[in-house]
């Protein structure tokens, strides 16, 4: 308990009521607000303005103009105390911006070990899972989901109340305007679904078995653009591919989709 050394660098400006963790390092002319939680080992390189109420985990980095916890850009918002939640070994590089939510009942909150590259922003009332990476100029709207091991390329845009599913990759100056399939790689403006996410599995270690599954998956639901989807569904559930539990998580996204996925 009694091993708490901090640097603050002497133009930081930090609340006297915000909590910071052990180790923690504040660079020059970063701002850190009153209701901020910083947890042990996070880094504010310089430049950094951390506001609002948010519960930042340890061993974060925040490079120099990142703008974390601003007030939403949401026109719904009345005033209320709104929330940010951030987990553990994060890293935010320069200029990324992240809002925290609309309303007191829905924090924004971003996992773990996820990297941000410059100038991606996350809006309002995002929930994004843990090892994602955004790449640069990515803009995520509203009320966006993002599931674990997504990666988002440059310049890509998402729209509200989207999701992006698990292990999935979007190219880069692509336009999201309906819910990603976990697996796939999506492209193009607008977006469609160009195949399994090979590259992705294979370096994840994804058996080679539940990778063809996937493929076989992709060409009942995909492949033939004017076929009807629940008629494609119900001819995968029926086989074997069906048991392969990332074919039963494909499954269960596209059924679960409020937005429609894109085909």
């Amino acid at each position: 308990m009694a091993e708490i050394p901090r640097v603050i660098h002497p133009s930081a400006i930090v609340s006297p009521l915000a909590k910071l963790g052990n180790h923690v390092r504040i660079g020059p002319f970063c701002v850190v607000g009153a209701n901020v939680e910083l947890g042990d080992g996070c880094v504010l390189h310089s430049h950094v303005v951390i506001e609002g109420h948010a519960k930042i985990g340890r061993d974060n980095e925040f490079f120099p103009f990142a703008a974390i916890g601003g007030k939403t850009q949401d026109l719904k918002y009345i005033g209320e105390p709104t929330y940010l939640e951030i987990g553990d070994h994060n890293v935010f590089r320069e200029n990324t911006t992240v809002h925290r939510g609309t309303h007191e009942s829905l924090p924004t909150r971003i996992g773990s070990h996820n990297l941000l590259l410059c100038y991606a922003h996350v809006a309002h009332d995002c929930q994004l899972g843990d090892h994602i990476i955004l790449s640069n100029s990515v803009g995520i709207a509203g009320h966006v989901v993002i599931d674990d091991h997504a990666i988002v390329s440059g310049f890509a845009a998402a729209h509200q109340f989207c999701r992006i599913g698990r292990h999935s990759i979007v190219g880069g100056l692509s336009k999201i305007v309906q819910d990603v399939p976990p697996f796939m790689i999506v492209d193009g403006n607008p977006a469609s679904t160009r195949g399994v996410n090979l590259v992705g599995l294979q370096r994840r270690g994804f058996p080679e078995e539940d990778i063809r599954a996937l493929k076989g998956a992709y060409k009942k639901l995909f492949l033939k653009k004017d076929a009807n989807l629940a008629n494609a569904l119900s001819s995968l559930k029926a086989t074997h591919a069906a048991d392969t539990p990332q074919v039963a998580q494909l499954i269960h996204f596209i059924e679960a989709s409020e937005r429609g996925v894109t085909r």
